[in-house]
């Protein structure tokens, strides 16, 4: 499963971007996808985090969204688009998880064009009420893994979190 992140805008979007990328990451998803302006920050922001924490986890560029979304139909895979209009989450969770196709979560920022709506497979609401992309796609991608990605461990990390009743631990790794 990869996210889209659809219209980044670097002047506008930097946080919410990495932030969404961050959610992708330790929430279960193979990569992220970032479309819109280019971003070398963001890109190396995360590179910088699969460094450190581990991974596997795939982070792209691509100028061409809308090809990518062709493409990736064309090869069969299941476009999902997080969207305040779609159908209720918890009406159509369970017949995408029962999918074996390929998944494709389109995350926009400002307006998404309607061609998104046309070409997704699943137009999916996280409530039907205005808030952040990143809110959607984590309930979206902890339904969808029914919370087996919270303990999902990563690989070639050199800081990981030791979990603690009270206060912080992090550990280095020896290789």
């Amino acid at each position: 499963m990869y996210v889209l992140r659809l219209g980044h805008r670097s002047t506008r979007d930097k946080r919410i971007t990495t932030h969404v990328g961050l959610i992708a990451r330790a929430l279960g998803a193979d990569g992220i996808i970032i479309s819109g302006d280019r971003d070398d920050k963001v890109v190396k922001s995360l590179e910088k985090v699969v460094e450190l924490w581990g991974g596997p986890f795939e982070i792209q560029y691509v100028e061409d969204w809308y090809g990518l979304i062709k493409r990736l139909k064309k090869d069969r895979w299941e476009i999902i688009h997080l969207t305040v209009y779609g159908l209720p989450i918890q009406d159509l969770i369970d017949s995408i998880r029962g999918s074996d196709r390929d998944k494709l979560v389109v995350v926009g920022a400002g307006k998404v064009p309607r061609v998104v709506y046309e070409l997704s497979d699943w137009n999916v609401a996280v409530s039907s009420q205005p808030h952040s992309e990143c809110g959607s796609l984590a309930v979206f991608l902890d339904r969808f893994f029914q919370g087996r990605e919270l303990s999902k461990e990563f690989k070639g990390w050199k800081l990981k979190v030791i979990p603690q009743t009270r206060g912080k631990k992090v550990v280095k790794s020896e290789s």
